[in-house]
């Protein structure tokens, strides 16, 4: 019983850490990313000043990365928490075409949002025509609010909207999408195409990839934690295997931006599908050996060694809890129906 209660406090403490982050500047908190072997870019910063109201490339935590021509990523490097609520939490990106832009997750705060914008005006005066929130988890949206006073069309998927205006998850005080996309929607930015695409398993029917066909390049949301620890709290990780097994099969060729951590390709779609199956792999086992989620927490609480470099170990306490909710107490398929 007092493992139980520990536990619960654990993860009440860990939601209570994301609400304080969140309130303290209008955003909310995650994190990800280290370098990889892109080319580094070199934007035209602002100013170094850490001001909230100021704030640059490198005090966000953020590294600026070409991914193919008029493609950039925004990667964070912070471990969750992380230790400022102006440090960017999540990946964003944009993708630049002839005659306008496309911004993809505009970060947790509006001042991190004002950061990409003014981030695309350091490459190019062709004006933002579309923002893209890839789902609706706070870290991803945030920043919401500047695009949407300037007019500018944010898309989301499913029940985005009804989420973020009843607060679910820590979204409080975030602006919603303007634009709801429910099916594949080809975007064009004069003349460069970007594939919109419904996915599944990360967050309850709101996810959502971007595919830009000239360039091979992916940006997966949330979709792929590369070496983090994912976020499974309103998950379903049969769906979430489902959909990374169709990635894999559609795009395995393609240059892979993820929502949290290094800039990748199929490699590490097929890693976070390693994981999930893995994971699944251990709740049958405890199914077979009919252990209690306490005994479960308990006894498994230690991150094993293929993935003790991970960051976001916080999370994984909520990985034991979502693998036992959905694979251990789930009914046993007959063998003859």
């Amino acid at each position: 019983m007092l493992k139980k209660l520990k536990i619960k406090y654990l993860l009440a403490f860990l939601l209570a850490a994301i609400a304080t982050v969140m309130s303290i500047t209008l955003g909310h908190g995650w994190m990800p990313a280290d370098a990889q072997s892109q080319p580094q870019v070199q934007a035209q910063n602002p100013s170094a000043e850490t001001s909230i109201k100021t704030v640059s490339l490198q005090n966000a935590g953020l590294q600026l990365q070409e991914i193919a021509q008029g493609i950039y990523a925004l990667v964070a490097s912070t471990d969750f928490p992380p230790a400022s609520p102006a440090v960017a939490i999540c990946n964003g990106g944009f993708v630049i075409g002839s005659d306008g832009v496309l911004v993809i997750d505009p970060f947790q705060t509006p001042e991190l949002g004002e950061l990409m914008i003014s981030t695309v005006k350091s490459f190019t005066d062709k004006p933002i025509k579309y923002v893209l929130n890839t789902h609706y988890h706070f870290d991803h949206t945030g920043g919401n609010s500047v695009f949407v006073k300037r007019e500018i069309p944010v898309l989301g998927r499913g029940v985005i909207r009804e989420y973020i205006q009843s607060g679910k998850n820590n979204t409080g005080g975030v602006t919603p999408p303007t634009v709801i996309v429910n099916s594949q929607t080809d975007l064009w930015l004069g003349d460069r195409q970007v594939r919109i695409e419904r996915v599944d398993g990360h967050s309850a029917g709101t996810d959502l990839v971007a595919y830009i066909p000239d360039a091979k390049v992916l940006f997966t949301g949330d979709m792929v934690f590369n070496k983090r620890i994912p976020y499974t709290g309103d998950s379903d990780i049969r769906q979430w295997q489902g959909s990374l097994y169709r990635l894999i099969a559609i795009y395995p060729e393609a240059k892979v931006v993820p929502g949290h951590g290094d800039v990748t390709d199929v490699t590490g779609l097929q890693a976070q599908q390693a994981y999930f199956s893995w994971l699944e792999r251990q709740a049958l086992e405890w199914k077979g050996q009919i252990l209690s989620k306490e005994q479960v927490l308990e006894k498994f609480a230690k991150i094993p060694d293929a993935y003790k470099d991970y960051k976001f170990k916080a999370i994984y306490p909520l990985n034991l809890d979502s693998a036992y909710e959905q694979f251990t107490r789930s009914a046993t398929i007959p063998l003859i129906p």
